[in-house]
């Protein structure tokens, strides 16, 4: 299965309202359940390759302080009421953030700075892929929320944004 596809999979999963969703495709069955503030994850590969493998994987939900999330850009809310100027741009993934396309490069973006509806903002590594972070909105870079270099979780907030 293509790993794109299940993380698209996953988002949409995490965005919804579903409690279970269970998909098989070539063989391989993935389960997605929700609890209260836990999702459980089933991955079962096919018996004809060995070894077979069953294991369960149990994620957090993430844990911000926030207002009602917006249908149409699932990748920002606003932080909080003393900030409801701001929207906040979160990890898609799981992985390492990188301000600068390479260590000598200037950063994507500063404090301060406009961007722009597809602009590349960082890179998040996982498993040795380079993601491109792109903005969600039009607005001017209020704070970066994470250090170049350090790992960031699935949903932690990255950039704080003043929508234009």
């Amino acid at each position: 299965m293509d790993l794109n596809y299940l993380r698209r999979i996953v988002k949409i999963f995490d965005e919804s309202t579903l409690e279970n969703l269970e998909i098989e495709e070539e063989g391989l069955k993935i389960k997605f359940a929700r609890t209260k503030n836990t999702n459980i994850i089933n991955y079962t590969i096919p018996e004809n390759t060995q070894p077979t493998i069953q294991t369960q994987a149990i994620v957090q939900e993430p844990k911000f302080i926030t207002q009602t999330e917006s249908i149409e850009k699932p990748a920002i809310k606003i932080v909080s009421e003393e900030h409801n100027d701001f929207y906040e741009i979160k990890s898609p993934m799981v992985g390492t953030f990188y301000r600068a396309p390479s260590p000598e490069a200037a950063p994507f973006v500063e404090v301060g700075q406009s961007i722009r509806k597809g602009q590349v903002l960082c890179i998040i590594e996982a498993m040795k892929l380079m993601n491109q972070i792109e903005s969600e909105v039009n607005g001017t870079i209020e704070k970066i929320l994470v250090e170049n270099g350090k790992p960031v979780e699935f949903g932690q907030p990255l950039f704080l944004v003043k929508v234009d």
